[in-house]
């Protein structure tokens, strides 16, 4: 999985913003819009591309600074980069992410054969995913619940606020057929999370996902909870795995996060052999983000790709859903065909 040093390249940049159908509310944060880190790498007149959105909670990790990041570093991608020295490179983040994935997609072009055979990996399959409802009004979420009516899998944003559990309550009222799991973003406390418990076992509740902030992982030892616990803002890499058993059952992995498809199929990897189920996740973007992620969610037990059905418009070509999966063909992404922007 790793690609041998490379001819030399030429790199473009852009910071691109895409508007969302509607505000989007988790704990802490409002998003109206997304800004997109999007990357071309030019070689021999084959294009591979990448998009990367960033971690809105971790600082400097955004387009705009990915950017820069990679314009300091023209000099060093362009005399020929491959994905291992990337590593090296860059640490986690948008930059290394989008890069990496513009890389990945390029070798597919160069070799001839598509990313998921070059990871190693069986032919791909259309995949469950969950269709996230962000935190509102119980009226507004059952709403937006009831409209998915494809989805198999919903996931609900909560917030920590007591009417958490009307929501919960009423979201598995209005579709008691489908899979469902909860996200709090960092936003319980031991103490509500306690008081939510109950609820949640009463909803048929499938996956609670961060309950606790990032340096309070401890307060998930001895919690005795039937529902397993997903880290996403505590797993922002390999490294930290270990540091995740005895705590949570599962690790979500988001490339943004990790810094790329290289190290999410490490991760992936290494997650098996800890015992973790493993989730893979995003953030929000277009169907160029979600390409790379389709390919680690072959590996996966939880699939969270809805990314693009947030936007008012999406890349062409596309990712499409069709009865509650994602399907995600070689001409979105790590393919033969050239990609265009």
């Amino acid at each position: 999985m790793t690609s041998s040093p490379a001819a030399q390249l030429s790199l473009r940049i852009s910071v691109e913003k895409f508007p969302l159908k509607e505000p989007f509310h988790i704990t802490g944060y409002r998003m109206l819009d997304t800004e997109v880190l999007y990357v071309e790498v030019e070689q021999n007149g084959l294009i591979g591309c990448g998009e990367a959105s960033g971690v809105y909670y971790k600082r400097d990790d955004n387009a705009q600074a990915g950017a820069k990041r990679l314009e300091c570093l023209r000099g060093e991608i362009e005399a020929g980069i491959g994905r291992s020295a990337l590593q090296k490179l860059l640490p986690a983040c948008a930059a290394r992410n989008a890069l990496d994935c513009a890389l990945w997609d390029l070798d597919a072009k160069r070799t001839g054969s598509p990313a998921w055979r070059i990871a190693g990996l069986e032919h791909p399959k259309a995949l469950t995913t969950t269709f996230t409802i962000g935190a509102g009004s119980v009226e507004r979420m059952v709403a937006t619940a009831r409209a998915y009516r494809q989805a198999q899998a919903i996931k609900l944003k909560l917030t920590g606020e007591a009417l958490d559990g009307e929501r919960v309550l009423a979201v598995r009222d209005a579709r008691p057929e489908v899979w469902l799991g909860v996200d709090a973003n960092q936003g319980f406390t031991r103490e509500s999370l306690a008081q939510l418990l109950p609820i949640l076992v009463e909803a048929r509740v499938s996956l609670i996902e961060q309950p606790f902030k990032v340096g309070r992982e401890s307060l998930l030892e001895g919690f005795n909870s039937p529902i397993p616990f997903a880290a996403d803002e505590s797993a922002q890499g390999l490294a930290g795995l270990p540091s995740l058993v005895g705590r949570f059952e599962v690790v979500n992995i988001k490339l943004d996060k990790c810094g790329g498809l290289t190290e999410a199929l490490a991760m992936a990897s290494k997650a098996r052999e800890l015992n973790l189920e493993v989730m893979v996740g995003n953030m929000v973007g277009t169907s160029l983000a979600m390409a790379p992620g389709f390919v680690v969610g072959q590996l996966c037990d939880v699939v969270d790709l809805d990314g693009p059905t947030f936007l008012k418009r999406d890349r062409t070509p596309g990712v499409t859903y069709a009865d509650g999966k994602i399907w995600c063909s070689e001409d979105v992404w790590g393919g033969k065909a050239s990609q265009p922007k």
